[in-house]
């Protein structure tokens, strides 16, 4: 055992005997005491009020919080309390309190949390703070907080114990509120747009809606296996077969992958349809939501991520999937971009895996991927994807090698998959059987054949435009955060060495 080991189980077996003191004299967690004042209500409403005029208001507060920070002083002493809106100073004094409060008082700890009543003044030095007539133990913390309240330095840490980071990183919090207000935000734009938020299954007897490897269950009862869904892509256009013509949903999506700092196994997406909107209307909507929302969460439209600066005033730029090949590898041929052997031939150059029925969409998306879009800063829609590494989109009618499909792109990352969808049932059975073909030659994250979706679209699907936002990537962004594991609350680690 460390030495920082053996003083934490020191700290935690003297909270211990406090609290076994507590059990002995009542019920140590009682429940019956309510708030009427939060600490960053007190500041907002207060904060600009000088000594006197504190005085004369005699503003009352009842507060509840975490003891952050801890000042004894012989019969007088102070306390800083920690609550959702931010954290007050109390002054507790021991002729002010009931006979042998003040010492059962000095007897508690940085972490535990306390009940406070009081009026509102103003210290010598200026800081507003609460003049306590009673305080209580609400919860006697029995884990000490990192030390001198510094934070957690280890970032493993931080992802494992998720709620002492909370505790003690304000820039933590300010992660979740941002996220949080980000979703309200998003769901506000799009009603007020005529969308309508619906739910659609989680567990799915074929995953479809995306390219990628499932995670797969077992449903006992059923006896079948079931499958986490990858995206709620098939679902959602089933609605609008239906009749509902503007739909969202912000999911929980699955995907059996990697991790790394923009992968989760689980991780959030808004995706949304509409119907009579093609792949240009979709773009529109796209940079609007990104806007508006970063208007109403940021000081300013110029964001900086990771060290370089990005203007979300002006509009985005578009630029095609061949035109960016050709941006970023000048010697390349532009008449043969289309031309398999030419382009295998610079697979092999660029140390890019390629299959052997892999056609000329696909070895094009790959060189775009090796060599252009890491290097993209934008914000900027990439535009006219390979047909064939675009399974559920509408294909040119000019071009039918390519799919009226973007991809929006900022600071190298996709943020934003959206296109006009496809819906011709018997083209999109086609693209099926040929994902199909393409698991059975071991093809893991190929699409399955859905037959009821294909029925669906015989029914007939408007014509429609869709969008994906992954919030995650959002959230990294809008925030300056370097890893999906920063905007996940609880993200995935491996198994804990206990």
């Amino acid at each position: 055992m460390s030495e920082d080991q053996q003083d934490e189980s020191f700290l935690i077996a003297e909270r211990r005997r406090k609290l076994d003191e507590l059990r002995r004299e009542g019920n140590p967690f009682p429940n019956d005491f309510r708030r009427d004042a939060l600490a960053g209500d007190l500041h907002a409403k207060y904060g600009s009020l000088d000594e006197k005029a504190l005085d004369e208001a005699a503003v009352q507060a009842r507060m509840a919080g975490r003891i952050v920070a801890k000042r004894l002083m012989g019969k007088a002493s102070f306390i800083v309390l920690q609550d959702p809106g931010g954290t007050i100073q109390v002054y507790v004094k021991s002729d002010q309190l009931a006979r042998g409060n003040y010492d059962a008082f000095k007897a508690w700890d940085i972490g535990d949390i306390a009940a406070v009543e009081g009026v509102l003044f103003r210290t010598r030095t200026g800081e507003l703070t609460v003049r306590a007539r009673d305080v209580r133990l609400l919860v006697k913390s029995l884990r000490p907080l990192p030390e001198k309240y510094h934070g957690l330095a280890d970032i493993e840490t931080r992802y494992r114990q998720r709620y002492v980071d909370l505790i003690v990183n304000e820039r933590s919090r300010e992660v979740f509120v941002l996220r949080a207000r980000l979703l309200s935000l998003f769901r506000e734009m799009l009603d007020a747009r005529g969308f309508m938020e619906v739910e659609t299954p989680m567990m799915q007897t074929i995953p479809g809606g995306a390219i990628a490897r499932p995670f797969v269950t077992h449903h006992h009862a059923l006896d079948m296996d079931l499958y986490l869904r990858i995206a709620p892509e098939l679902f959602l256009k089933r609605l609008v077969v239906g009749g509902f013509e503007r739909v969202y949903e912000i999911n929980r999506n699955f995907r059996n992958e990697g991790l790394s700092t923009q992968h989760n196994p689980e991780f959030t997406m808004l995706e949304l349809y509409q119907a009579y909107a093609d792949c240009d209307d979709i773009m529109a909507l796209t940079e609007a939501l990104v806007r508006g929302a970063a208007a109403k969460l940021l000081p300013s439209l110029q964001v900086t991520w990771q060290g370089e600066q990005y203007d979300l005033g002006p509009a985005f730029e578009r630029a095609t999937v061949e035109e960016l090949i050709l941006r970023y590898n000048p010697a390349l041929e532009a008449g043969r971009l289309r031309d398999v052997e030419y382009l295998r031939s610079i697979c092999a150059k660029l140390g890019v895996a390629v299959q052997a029925g892999d056609g000329a969409g696909r070895l094009q998306f790959a060189i775009y991927e090796k060599t252009a879009e890491a290097r993209l800063r934008g914000p900027v829609f990439v535009t006219r994807h390979p047909t064939e590494v675009s399974p559920l989109a509408r294909s040119n009618d000019d071009d039918p090698f390519v799919t009226d499909r973007f991809e929006l792109i900022i600071g190298g990352r996709e943020l934003a998959n959206g296109f006009s969808e496809l819906n011709d049932p018997e083209d999109q059975a086609q693209r099926f059987r040929e994902q199909a073909a393409a698991k059975t030659a071991g093809d893991d994250e190929a699409m399955f054949y859905d037959a009821d979706y294909v029925r669906a679209l015989e029914y007939g699907l408007p014509p429609t435009g869709g969008l994906g936002i992954g919030i995650d990537r959002l959230v990294m962004f809008l925030t300056d955060s370097p890893s999906i594991r920063d905007v996940l609350l609880f993200p995935h680690m491996r198994r804990e060495e206990v």
